[in-house]
């Protein structure tokens, strides 16, 4: 069921993206080559909780960590480790925060050093498709059309979309209705409402959009082991469009 937030709701929202957003600043430039996922994923944690919140997704539905930390081939939800990064990586940190019972979530990649050219076209475009997506985003416009403007763009540049994963709505849950695909139909799915908080989500990669599943049941990998980057902001539908609650 898609729910319509109240004012208060939308105001615990902002504070609860607030903190995800300041947790992404935070870790920034700590990610350098030599650090391992585990120290990143302690380090969030613990300022994720400073700052009067909890790890959304710790625990949930038995994930382990704070944070979901893909590495390269990696698309979404690894597991922190004792892996160090490596000059040339890049690294998508999935962070959620639960602020008095409503959640923040936003994910972001970042390299390591100096990447390759391929790598940077990968990142800057993926990012640049999140917000091509958000433009689709106001009272009356429905869920398929920012799921067109995304795979639009990533064929325009040759990038892949991961189908099997999509953005969602956010609220006391981290994942709520409605499901918000990077690939859809103009005019079609739910339609946006005032009041909707939804996160956008696009993840695309430099190759093959096919995936499969490590043995640990969460970490999904591109099938040819090329590069994927994932951006993702939370946002609520205004009345003239919309407003990002995961910024500053």
């Amino acid at each position: 069921m898609i729910t319509i937030k109240s004012e208060r709701e939308i105001e615990l929202l902002k504070i609860a993206g607030n903190i995800v957003y300041k947790t992404h600043q935070y870790i920034k430039p700590f990610i350098k080559e030599g650090i391992t996922t585990n120290e990143i994923n302690s380090l969030a944690e613990k300022f994720i909780i400073d700052n009067g919140a909890t790890p959304s997704f710790k625990g949930y539905d038995g994930f382990p960590s704070a944070l979901c930390i893909s590495i390269n081939d990696e698309i979404v939800h690894g597991f922190p480790s004792n892996r160090k990064l490596k000059n040339g990586d890049i690294i998508t940190l999935d962070i959620g925060a639960c602020y008095k019972g409503y959640h923040g979530d936003s994910a972001w990649t970042y390299q390591v050093g100096e990447v390759t050219d391929d790598l940077r076209y990968l990142m800057e475009h993926t990012e640049k498709s999140l917000f091509i997506g958000l433009k689709q985003i106001k009272p009356g416009n429905r869920v398929g059309d920012i799921g067109n403007a995304i795979a639009s763009y990533a064929a325009e540049h040759n990038l892949g979309v991961v189908k099997e994963l999509c953005g969602h709505g956010v609220g006391t849950d981290v994942h709520e209705d409605p499901n918000v695909p990077n690939y859809g139909v103009k005019n079609t799915g739910p339609r946006l409402k005032v009041g909707m908080v939804i996160a956008v989500e696009p993840m695309l990669t430099l190759g093959s959009p096919e995936i499969y599943i490590l043995d640990n049941d969460w970490t999904v990998v591109t099938k040819d082991h090329s590069p994927s980057a994932h951006y993702e902001h939370t946002v609520v539908v205004t009345q003239d469009g919309y407003e990002i609650l995961t910024g500053e």
